[in-house]
Order: structure tokens, then C-alpha cells, then sequence
């Protein structure tokens, strides 16, 4: 069944568009591990945040991500911009009206 995970990143002051710019980085890999899809948004009122919304293809598509290369690196750049304020939810998709047949 298809997997969301819709979540928030705090970053240290002035860091969110260096997080955004890492998290944007094209990367053919995660669509070959099973990401549908993968958006990374901003708020001028909450500065120091990133929303970032992830479609993948199953929960353990998504779980076994950070073991790709490409993710790992993205990380481990990324981990000294964070705040350590996260947020979100991870759901199974029910279905969509934008797409027909199995919600899955």
C-alpha cells in the first residue's frame, strides 16, 4: 500500500535555504527505490523551517532510503543545518481522487 510522510524540519537560523537546496538535489536513485514523490516547501512566516512531503511505493521503500548512498550523503550534510525540531505523520494512503483503481 502507498506510503506517506509529511514532516517539518527546523533548521539552525539562516540555514533553511542551505537545507533546501541539499534536500532538491536531483536524484534519479530515490525514484528507483520506490519514491512517487518528494516535495520540499517553505513558509516566509516560519523562517526556520522546511516542509518536505514523501510519497513512496510501500512503508519499506521508504524505510530501507537511508541506505542509499545518495540519501546518506544527504544527511550527513544536512545534519549540522538542523535544530533538532522535527515534526509530521506517517500514514498508509486510503486512496485519491486524482487517480482510479486500487488506493494502494
Amino acid at each position: 500500500m502507498t506510503f506517506a510522510n509529511v514532516g517539518t524540519l527546523g533548521t539552525r537560523p539562516g540555514k533553511r535555504d542551505e537545507l533546501v537546496a541539499i534536500l532538491t538535489r536531483r536524484s534519479p536513485e530515490l525514484a528507483e527505490a520506490g519514491c512517487l514523490l518528494y516535495e520540499v516547501g517553505i513558509n516566509d512566516d516560519d523562517p526556520d523551517t522546511v516542509f518536505v512531503a514523501e510519497l513512496w511505493t510501500s512503508q519499506e521503500a521508504h524505510q530501507a532510503s537511508p541506505r542509499l548512498d545518495s540519501v546518506r550523503a544527504a544527511i550527513d550534510e544536512a545534519m549540522p543545518l538542523l535544530s533538532g525540531q522535527m515534526g509530521g505523520s506517517q500514514f498508509l494512503v486510503a486512496g485519491s481522487p486524482l487517480r482510479d483503481g486500487n488506493p494502494g
